[in-house]
């Protein structure tokens, strides 16, 4: 009969729980940060758990304790917390000798006895560990840290990739290198894969923002333009209004205790239009716009919509979009201010969507293929309120991003596809070359996610929020466009993906014993 393992007997589930609540927060370095998984599983937890699945049942109250304590056991300052249930709960949740926790992920002293520990167990050799349906890598990834012998796979090609770039690529491409300075060679602190992608992506950025950053020009007084704030139009019913409705589900810019800007939405009945200004501290509910649930509300001659007929006009082609406002940044200064958008917005934004037929065109020839996704959106009935754009008339992928966006994302996807060319042509190994393009890749995704017509502007956050916040593609009445090259969330940025790979670089190797030796 097998022996049981420690977690068959005692396990620290409230203060491992604690800590893997706590790590949903956590971004500097996580592998979250590479690619949405909706699945993942807490890093800290399933470190706690893969450790006390391969250690030995204590064999008395003593060592039960000890190694309990090991795992997880609350910090002092947590203790009180819990005691008296007032004030801010502490961020120090484990104490800083716990496996579990996130702190520890890298602390040699620590990793280092957890791994003697389960090597003792097996018999002196690394056990293997499989996790056939890894997903986000979380199980594989701290098997790996523990020192196990760790197989991963996934049906889900996407799977496939954040795993690759989680546990394989760092750990053959990550290592430091020893370099030649002035004749000798001498070993410096590099991650040589952290540099290939750094200057990769650098190259990217800039090659693109060479080709399209024209469409993203700065303000006359040097204000770099964060994001572009649109709203859906319809026409109003009535036969003797016909006014383009801007579709608002709130007018809030910034919300904050010190910060309360809206846009205030000005009807004229006379000329039959409706105009912006923009409001500090506002005397009106900007909660209240002009669409609730699909039902819309005219400004104009207060004719109501009813949601049937909302979808309706959408999918006869009778929308439109309206740029609203502009989110502004200063070199200089802290914080974000705003403007209403002009007609030389709308006049760049007419030259990228001139720019983008011509771009099409270009990588149709070369690639053989539409660079802009046709793939049609599925219209399956349970998808409704989950994926309910289709209603809307958004019938493939494509239809999820303005003109701009496109532009922006195909042209993108096209250096990186060059990147990859350039580095075959410089001499780098086709798999190594693979391996960085894959991260430039991560990075694409996570441009797309904030660069479509899904995406929200967060008054309380003051920044963009991306689609995909939820499994769920809802329709979004107003939206946001953000800049790629300015240096907001949601544009080009590939350093929390850096800081990452680096955390991932320094888990060390598991020592194999070769078979037959």
């Amino acid at each position: 009969m097998k022996n049981k393992t420690f977690i068959e007997t005692d396990f620290p589930i409230k203060a491992v729980s604690a800590e893997g609540a706590r790590e949903k927060n956590i971004r500097h370095g996580h592998i979250s940060t590479l690619h949405i998984w909706w699945a993942r599983r807490p890093l800290v937890v399933s470190r706690a758990t893969i450790y006390a699945s391969l250690i030995p049942a204590p064999k008395n109250e003593e060592e039960r304790i000890a190694k309990e304590q090991f795992i997880a056991i609350f910090s002092d300052e947590y203790k009180k917390w819990l005691g008296s249930s007032k004030g801010k709960q502490p961020s120090n949740i484990l104490h800083y000798t716990c496996l579990a926790k996130w702190e520890n992920s890298l602390n040699k002293k620590i990793i280092e006895r957890a791994r003697k520990e389960i090597l003792k167990a097996n018999g002196g050799e690394p056990p293997k560990v499989l996790d056939p349906f890894a997903g986000g890598g979380a199980i594989p990834l701290e098997a790996l840290r523990l020192g196990c012998e760790t197989y991963a796979s996934d049906l889900n090609p996407v799977a496939v990739l954040i795993l690759k770039c989680t546990l394989e690529y760092p750990q053959r491409y990550g290592k430091p290198v020893k370099r030649e300075v002035k004749g000798k060679l001498i070993k410096e602190d590099v991650n040589p894969l952290l540099e290939a992608v750094k200057k990769w992506g650098n190259w990217v950025l800039e090659e693109a923002k060479k080709e399209i950053g024209q469409f993203y020009p700065k303000d006359k007084d040097g204000a770099i333009p964060v994001g572009y704030i649109w709203a859906r139009t319809i026409p109003c019913q009535n036969p003797s209004c016909g006014v383009e409705i801007p579709l608002m589900r709130q007018t809030w810019l910034a919300k904050k205790e010190n910060k309360k800007i809206a846009l205030k939405l000005i009807a004229d009945k006379e000329k039959r239009e409706i105009y912006f200004k923009i409001v500090d501290n506002p005397d009106f509910d900007p909660s209240k716009g002009t669409v609730s649930r699909a039902k819309v509300v005219c400004p104009v001659c207060g004719g109501g919509i009813d949601d049937k007929t909302v979808r309706k006009l959408f999918q006869e082609g009778k929308s439109g979009q309206r740029m609203v406002a502009v989110v502004l940044h200063y070199s200089d200064k802290t914080g974000k201010t705003y403007r209403i958008a002009t007609e030389k917005d709308m006049k760049i934004f007419k030259s990228a969507e001139a720019y983008l037929e011509k771009k099409r065109k270009e990588l149709f020839e070369k690639w053989g293929f539409d660079p802009v996704p046709d793939e049609p959106l599925g219209r399956v009935p349970v998808t409704f309120g989950v994926i309910n754009v289709w209603v809307y008339g958004m019938n493939t992928w494509g239809d999820l991003f303005n003109a701009r966006q496109k532009l922006a994302l195909i042209c993108f996807v096209e250096k990186v596809r060059l990147a990859y060319k350039k580095m075959i042509e410089q001499g780098y190994e086709a798999e190594y070359a693979k391996a960085v393009v894959s991260y430039l890749g991560l990075g694409m995704s996570r441009l797309a996610t904030h660069s479509n017509t899904l995406v929200r502007w967060r008054s309380d956050a003051i920044s963009f929020e991306r689609s995909f916040d939820r499994q769920a593609l809802p329709m979004v009445w107003d939206y946001g466009e953000v800049n790629p090259f300015s240096d907001a969330r949601g544009c080009w940025d590939l350093e929390p993906m850096i800081e990452t790979i680096s955390h991932l670089s320094q888990i060390p190797p598991v020592e194999l014993k070769e078979e037959g030796g």
